[in-house]
């Protein structure tokens, strides 16, 4: 227990001297950071940098559309073809005929349901 409490009061103490320190540091990087963001070197490239995205975001925005809808299109043709008439009557049949040993509930509900029509 008296560890314990040592921990905390060292933690806390260390907590206060090191605020202090940071603040004045923090401080110091915020007005470096401050002056470097307004020179006019970096201005100039911050400006040029906005332009080029500017230009460039509707050619990024048709290819990212164009490869979604790559993506989709695929997606909805390999479930399609996953799922042929002839795989999924056979499938309904036999779990119809002769129930599983074991069943997980959305299995069992689904055939539930179709027993009951």
């Amino acid at each position: 227990m008296k560890g314990k409490i040592l921990l905390v009061v060292g933690i806390g103490i260390g907590y206060v001297l090191g605020t202090r320190a940071g603040r004045e540091k923090y401080e110091k990087i915020k007005a470096t950071a401050k002056k470097m963001w307004n020179d006019p070197r970096i201005s100039e490239q911050r400006h040029n940098a906005e332009d080029f995205v500017k230009d460039k975001a509707p050619e990024v925005a048709e290819f990212l559309a164009d490869g979604a809808k790559k993506v989709v299109k695929q997606v909805s043709h390999s479930k399609s073809t996953s799922k042929s008439p002839s795989t999924k009557s056979t499938t309904t049949t036999a779990a119809a005929k002769k129930p599983a040993a074991k069943k997980s509930s959305s299995t069992a509900s689904s055939t539930k349901s179709t027993n009951s029509k």
